[in-house]
């Protein structure tokens, strides 16, 4: 008796219900991705740019405005956002940690950071 049940429930429930999403490897077979996306490189190779008009925007001559906010500090030790300046040896720092690290560096350490943010200058 409980066979007839279940026979008779499969034939009126189908086996894959159709509102149902298919299942991904259904869709995709062999590991294919979902979304193909293209790099910059091969929208520029695939587009004919002589065809546009100079002053219509496209990926070769897209211009934007200056940005509305400030650049953001980091902290030329840790990389984190410095809220805190050096005035003596002009280097940015997160917190008082750091802050006691940069005064015992000697000079030549601390030029060394500076030019990496194009601030060098010469200290006294």
């Amino acid at each position: 008796m409980m066979e007839r049940e279940v026979i008779e429930a499969e034939m009126v429930l189908p086996s894959q219900l159709n509102f149902k999403k298919k299942q991904i490897h259904d869709k995709y077979p062999k590991g294919q991705s979902k979304v193909r996306h293209k790099h910059l490189k091969q929208i520029l190779q695939s587009e004919d740019f002589d065809k546009y008009h100079p002053n219509q925007p496209n990926y070769v001559n897209i211009e934007s405005p200056p940005p509305i906010h400030p650049p953001k500090k980091i902290c030329d030790l840790t990389g984190y956002e410095a809220p805190y300046f050096d005035p003596r040896t002009n280097m940015r720092y997160a917190n008082a940690e750091v802050f006691k690290l940069i005064r015992s560096l000697p000079n030549e350490y601390v030029q060394r950071y500076l030019a990496l943010r194009n601030a060098a200058v010469v200290l006294k």
